[in-house]
């Protein structure tokens, strides 16, 4: 499947093939999840073809790896707050046990969720949650998506514009 977009999603993303990218930042992709059962969930997906975990990273680009995690998790917390009033809090992970590429998980957390999962992991979810297709990626998440990608741009372009950085290319 050399042109389905999953089978290498770094490179699908530096090639523009990849469907679920929000923004390039300096040293991640911005992507929305492909399940959404909690809306909002994205993440950062390292720019670095090959790179598995965050430590094979000289220092310097595991800070600009982390400082985009940041703006991320800081735009999807904007976002989701202002679309869901049951928005709670974010949680953020770099765990990198199933898919061997360094990424960061970014979850929006809401107020609505059941009992029994609201303190937990997200990984405690029932399997069936991850496998649902009302959950998957869809144009029913467009308006969120859009938004989404727009609040990580103007973020992105605020913090180029302080650090004295050109974010133009």
């Amino acid at each position: 499947m050399a042109d389905d977009w999953r089978a290498d999603r770094v490179r699908s993303a530096i090639e523009g093939r990849n469907p679920t990218v929000l923004a390039e930042l300096d040293a991640a992709f911005a992507v929305i999840g492909d399940l959404q059962f909690l809306p909002g969930y994205s993440l950062a997906l390292t720019k670095s073809p090959g790179v598995e975990r965050l430590s094979s990273l000289p220092r310097s680009e595991r800070l600009r790896f982390l400082a985009d995690v940041d703006l991320i998790a800081t735009a999807v917390e904007t976002v989701c707050a202002a679309h869901d009033p049951g928005f709670r809090r974010m949680n953020i992970e770099i765990l990198g046990n199933t898919h061997p590429i360094l990424h960061a998980h970014i979850w929006p957390r809401y107020t609505w969720e059941p009992a029994d999962r609201v303190g937990m992991p997200v990984w405690c979810y029932p399997q069936e949650r991850w496998h649902e297709p009302a959950s998957a990626l869809s144009a029913a998440h467009d308006e969120l998506k859009s938004a989404l990608s727009a609040e990580i741009n103007r973020l992105h372009h605020l913090e180029g514009n302080r650090s004295g950085r050109s974010i133009d290319g």
